[in-house]
């Protein structure tokens, strides 16, 4: 990856950090056990694709830095909410994330529960007060964030995750994964086309969607063929639950060429923004690419 979009991703990484610190409630402040979970679980990990995705695209787009912040933040709270209930033992019962124990295994399943709840509250807060983006702005972006969050998209993904067997078809693996992991990603990339006040452009919208499976399938390959130190959580759970997989359906190397196919319909979807998309190409790369 070019040294511009190395610094890229540290700045946008470095910026999102300090304005869920500054979001978030003080772990002092009552209830303390609620908001120290709440941190716990948001600040001091992962990839931060999410809130990327919303500054490169915005920037790309258009957009001033600071109309991204909100929206950058708001699609982190999301994740993080997710990922909280995803762990619990009714869900996924997943015991590590982001190389530390969950945030069930750390507050207990109740408190981790109340903030998921608080964290996707949070989120729709952050856009709804977000004073530097237009009226009509907040409310698009509520409702992206809320349809890639609700029974269309996020969580009706995983209820056909909890369904799931191994006899499903490749085409109900789609669905199921471009609803559970690909709408955020999809929804990420919306709100930063969003904050340049214009109309998201259909070649977006094909990026997003793209570069949400590819992510998806190279999870499933970090499943198979992952450590657990490097990818911070536990690998194998899938074949463990006896839930069908893209590794599963398509062998390693189908599934390898799938994730490959969907990232060179990134790169066909971003040729519109020319060299002003290079960013988001290093990000779909990436997301094929990574070894956790």
């Amino acid at each position: 990856m070019d040294h511009i979009s190395e610094a890229a991703l540290k700045r946008y990484r470095d910026r999102v950090e300090a304005v869920l610190n500054g979001l978030l409630p003080p772990a002092g402040e009552s209830p303390g056990e609620l908001h120290s979970a709440m941190r716990y679980a948001t600040l001091d990990g992962g990839k931060r694709l999410r809130a990327c995705l919303v500054y490169g695209t915005g920037e790309a787009m258009g957009a001033p830095l600071d109309a991204l912040d909100a929206p950058a933040a708001a699609v982190e709270l999301i994740h993080a909410y997710s990922l909280i209930h995803d762990d619990l033992p009714c869900m996924d019962d997943d015991d590590f994330r982001r190389g530390k124990p969950s945030c069930h295994k750390a507050f207990g399943e109740a408190m981790a529960l109340l903030a998921g709840d608080a964290l996707q509250t949070a989120a729709f807060a952050t856009l709804a007060g977000a004073a530097n983006l237009g009226a009509q702005t907040r409310v698009d972006m509520v409702a992206a964030l809320a349809r890639a969050s609700g029974a269309y998209g996020m969580v009706g993904g995983q209820v056909l995750d909890l369904m799931a067997g191994l006899d499903a078809s490749l085409d109900e693996l789609e669905i199921r994964h471009r609803r559970k992991t690909g709408a955020l990603i999809h929804a990420a990339v919306r709100l930063g086309s969003l904050a340049a006040q214009a109309d998201v452009p259909a070649a977006l919208d094909d990026y997003g969607m793209a570069l949400g499976l590819a992510f998806q399938i190279a999870d499933d390959l970090l499943d198979v063929e992952g450590e657990a130190v490097v990818v911070g959580k536990t690998v194998g759970a899938d074949a463990a639950a006896g839930k069908a997989t893209f590794p599963s359906l398509l062998g390693i190397s189908g599934a390898r060429q799938l994730a490959q196919n969907l990232y060179q319909q990134c790169l066909t979807s971003l040729q519109f923004l020319g060299d002003d998309g290079r960013f988001l190409a290093v990000i779909a790369h990436r997301a094929v690419e990574r070894d956790h």
